[in-house]
């Protein structure tokens, strides 16, 4: 029996020393008491059942699958459907407006100009969403300076269209900031000479952004959607204000039922579903992000 070459050896992978498991156990102590203990305290509550004219469920109420099945119902599939359906439109809209303008920040601004923008930008991230919610609110109002934009689009302001458009607004406003920021990173580690290659060979520039940058800047395209969309699906404040009550997020769902009806197990079975199917999304996104860049 021939030796293998050292070179050729699998490489052993070294058990973490003592020391790092020692230095990472007071932060692993702590997501566990914060995230993982309340996590499933909820799972433990959405399983219990709820009499009427309480405030949550009682301690020793018997474990039932009555607050996962009364979510199998029209109303509540509207909600998640408006849910997902404005918040994958603002994060791909934001998206959209966010490719350009980091890559303008990156290439054509200079190092002075490109500080100040993402100043800017970082401000926008960092400023109170309920202080930016009523500036919408009052710029899509009664005697606001976007009402009369909306209404030469043909959107009345009595209309569901409205309001679907007020929250995706919000949306955006909130989107474009992080994609942005998040893209900067990506555009800036593209290395410009290859457009510049591809339009020296007779490609147009728009061909060569579209066949060269874009899909380079693939991966942070991805993150940059994940992290959009992450928000918006739980945003909170922005349908609770601009949707005026016609429009609801699951968010708004789950406020009400704990705040409102004190229905604790149906809030927290609300929020579990809420969980799992973000989570779902957002790991399919991934893998077929995954995928295509392992076929490539």
């Amino acid at each position: 029996m021939t030796a293998i070459p050292a070179q050729y050896a699998p490489l052993a992978i070294p058990a973490p020393p003592r020391t790092t498991l020692f230095l990472l156990a007071p932060g692993l102590l702590l997501l566990f008491v914060i995230f993982a203990l309340p996590l499933f305290g909820l799972v433990l509550e959405s399983l219990k059942q709820y009499v009427p004219g309480r405030v949550g469920s009682a301690v020793d109420a018997p474990l039932t699958l009555e607050n996962y099945r009364e979510l199998v119902t029209p109303s509540f599939a509207g909600v998640l459907y408006e849910t997902f359906k404005l918040s994958a439109a603002a994060s791909f809209v934001g998206l959209l407006a966010a490719f350009p303008l980091a890559y303008c920040i990156v290439r054509r601004f200079s190092p002075r100009k490109r500080a100040a923008c993402i100043g800017f930008l970082v401000m926008l991230v960092l400023l109170s969403m309920l202080v930016r919610t009523y500036a919408l609110e009052l710029a899509f109002g009664s005697v606001g300076v976007a009402r009369p934009l909306l209404l030469a689009l043909g959107i009345s302001p009595t209309s569901r269209w409205y309001t679907e458009t007020l929250v995706a607004a919000g949306l955006l406003h909130a989107v474009v900031p992080m994609c942005t920021l998040t893209l900067l990173g990506t555009i800036q580690n593209i290395d410009p000479r290859f457009c510049d290659a591809a339009q020296s060979l007779g490609a147009p520039a728009w061909k060569a952004h579209l066949g060269i940058t874009v899909p380079l800047a693939l991966p942070g395209l991805v993150s940059a959607f994940l992290i959009a969309m992450t928000f918006s699906i739980s945003a909170f404040v922005i349908p609770m204000v601009l949707g005026k009550g016609r429009v609801l997020f699951l968010s708004n769902t789950i406020y009400t039922r704990f705040s409102d009806v004190a229905n604790y197990p149906s809030g927290a079975a609300v929020s579990i579903v809420m969980l799992v199917i973000t989570l779902f999304v957002l790991s399919l996104v991934s893998l077929v992000q995954r995928r295509r860049g392992s076929r490539t």
